[in-house]
């Protein structure tokens, strides 16, 4: 038998894959301030996916993070699409790709 740990949080469907594949998922869930240092930490392994492939997917999976992050504290997705829009109203999105290199004060 070979067990391999893993301790970390899996999208819903993950653990039917695992069984019709032929082998046992041992999972748990995750409430309140736990399921959200799972979702932070989901959140790092799916920048650093993306940062390193650079797919299209990998962006799909933070997007999916955000939303369940989102969920969990309370904001719907129209709540979070009102503060972005807002705050590209008043401070812009990084459409330009506008880089600062310094700040002169007198």
């Amino acid at each position: 038998m070979k067990i391999k740990e893993h301790n970390k949080l899996v999208r819903d469907k993950i653990p039917d894959i695992i069984k019709k594949s032929g082998k046992q998922a041992i999972v748990t869930k995750a409430r309140g301030e736990k399921l959200i240092s799972f979702l932070n930490s989901k959140l790092k392994e799916e920048l650093a996916e993306y940062e390193q492939s650079g797919a299209i997917e990998e962006l799909a999976d933070i997007v999916e993070v955000v939303y369940a992050i989102l969920q969990h504290k309370g904001i719907s997705q129209e709540e979070f699409n009102k503060i972005r829009q807002e705050k590209n109203l008043n401070r812009g999105a990084f459409k330009k790709g506008l880089i600062l290199k310094r700040v002169i004060e007198e």
